[in-house]
């Protein structure tokens, strides 16, 4: 039996303790924002925080993360509001399959880095978007670190 905290709860889970994090989030959690897009850790579709880092959920057993805290897109809250915001505002999703992992990617970026450089932004943001919306990814990544500036004032 595995202790799992998710989004501020735990969930006690009799599973093969080999299981991807992905696949116990979507098929015993029923959290389907995090995404598969191509099972080896590339796309990025399947980004979570785990003690607020943003891992591919895909990669990981989930025996490797029963004592540590999991956020998918559906707990996001503190933090994520000015990334959300700035993606509705620079209206950044075409198909937006790959948008959740996308604000995972880019929350754990800006906690890590408030002001972030293009630099910062390339070596972090490395989730692969088919419909190729990185200009308004990078817009609006960086609207929210200058709103997280202005709101810090």
């Amino acid at each position: 039996m595995l202790q799992l905290k998710v989004n501020g709860q735990t969930h006690e889970l009799d599973i093969d303790p080999d299981t991807p994090l992905l696949w116990v989030l979507r098929d015993h959690l029923h959290l389907h924002g995090t995404k598969y897009g191509c099972g080896t850790g590339l796309c990025g579709s399947c980004t979570v925080h785990v003690d607020d880092r943003a891992v591919r959920a895909c990669l990981v057993p989930v025996s490797a993360v029963s004592s540590k805290v999991v956020t998918t897109i559906e707990g996001l809250g503190e933090g994520s509001d000015a990334v959300q915001q700035a993606w509705r505002e620079l209206e950044v999703p075409q198909c937006g399959y790959c948008q959740p992992g996308m604000i995972m990617a880019s929350v754990a970026l800006l906690r890590e880095k408030p002001s972030p450089t293009n630099a910062d932004i390339d070596a972090a943001i490395t989730n692969i978007c088919r419909c190729g919306t990185y200009n308004r990814v990078r817009q609006a990544l960086l609207a929210a670190a200058r709103k997280g500036e202005a709101s810090d004032a």
